[in-house]
């Protein structure tokens, strides 16, 4: 990809980086995936989280030529909760106990994966061919209760979980800071990339909802609702400065049109959010200072949030009529170049 370096209004240059996203892959290991500078995986690699399920996902995902890959589980990536598999793990795999500790490590361990569970990082593109920007990504696993899986909270109906202490939403959602720039979560957030035709209602919460106007992240990239793969770009309603108390809302969506949207199509399905050929660029401004710190005028800037549900697999179980897969969401965005 040729490189084309933009000045901010304010604050640093930025520079095009190319951003591929996947999620519930759910042990698909075949998925053509496009080149790129950063690869990001939603979540549910596999069916059941079993380690040799993780082993042939997570060494498919090293294998992929990608700066940076960043992974967060999902509700089905069941080992890697320890405190949902050290309850009920002996409803799955067979009865046969797998190796929490091996499992987990599978992914910290990797010296190509960046595995996030409720925590941020700082990604740092450095390789002269690349784009060399950085940016703040804060990934999360947790999604609403969904029947008998990992990673849940919140009210729940199904009695084998009631042993399980249950966080709320808003003190999980609560906890990604106000600089990060790219938001991974295995849920969508209410409302946004989360309608399923199968239960005819939005299944996305409303407390992630409510963060997402708090932070304002340049990149919300989610999975879960299998039908609902898509984008949506936000303009947010600033009536304050951004802080906890004061949530924006949305003063618009424009709904993304898959310009390739056949699967058997080697065309990507992109969404440029860049300056790049005259395109209308993400509204969005860079407030980190020149010590990496975030500003605390941060409202004046995150005007616009693109959101990306970028789940692979189609069809929900039992897949009546097959098993369908779609390709993966390319995200170009405009980044910060590197200190």
């Amino acid at each position: 990809m040729d490189r084309e370096e933009a000045p901010q209004k304010q604050g640093r240059a930025t520079r095009r980086t190319r951003i591929v996203c996947i999620s519930d892959t759910h042990n698909s290991t075949a998925v053509k995936i496009p080149k790129g500078d950063v690869l990001i995986h939603a979540g549910d690699l596999t069916n059941q989280g079993s380690c040799s399920e993780l082993s042939k996902a997570v060494q498919w995902l090293e294998k992929l030529d990608f700066e940076a890959k960043i992974v967060i589980a999902g509700n089905h990536d069941i080992t890697l909760d320890k405190r949902f598999y050290a309850q009920l793990g002996h409803k799955f795999h067979n009865q046969e106990p797998q190796d929490l500790a091996a499992c987990e490590s599978l992914l910290t361990t990797s010296p190509t994966i960046t595995y996030l569970c409720n925590e941020s990082a700082t990604i740092r593109l450095r390789n002269p061919a690349g784009p060399m920007t950085e940016f703040k990504v804060y990934g999360s696993p947790h999604v609403p209760h969904c029947g008998l899986w990992a990673f849940c909270y919140g009210p729940d109906p199904h009695p084998d979980l009631k042993t399980l202490p249950s966080s709320s939403g808003k003190e999980i959602w609560d906890a990604i800071p106000l600089d990060t720039d790219i938001l991974v979560t295995h849920t969508p957030a209410l409302a946004h990339c989360d309608y399923s035709p199968i239960s005819e209602r939005h299944l996305g919460c409303e407390d992630l909802r409510q963060a997402l106007g708090r932070v304002r992240p340049r990149l919300h990239v989610c999975g879960h609702v299998h039908q609902a793969r898509g984008a949506e770009r936000l303009r947010w309603q600033l009536g304050h400065e951004a802080d906890e108390a004061y949530p924006a809302s949305v003063a618009s969506t424009e709904i993304w049109q898959d310009p390739n949207p056949d699967p058997l199509s080697a065309k990507m399905s992109l969404i440029d959010l860049t300056r790049r050929g005259g395109n209308r660029p993400l509204d969005f401004e860079n407030t980190l200072s020149s010590g990496g710190a975030a500003s605390l005028d941060l409202g004046a800037g995150r005007r616009e949030t693109c959101v990306v549900n970028c789940a692979i697999t189609a069809t929900s179980w039992p897949h009546m009529g097959g098993k369908k897969t779609r390709k993966p969401i390319v995200v170009d965005l405009d980044l910060p170049v590197g200190e």
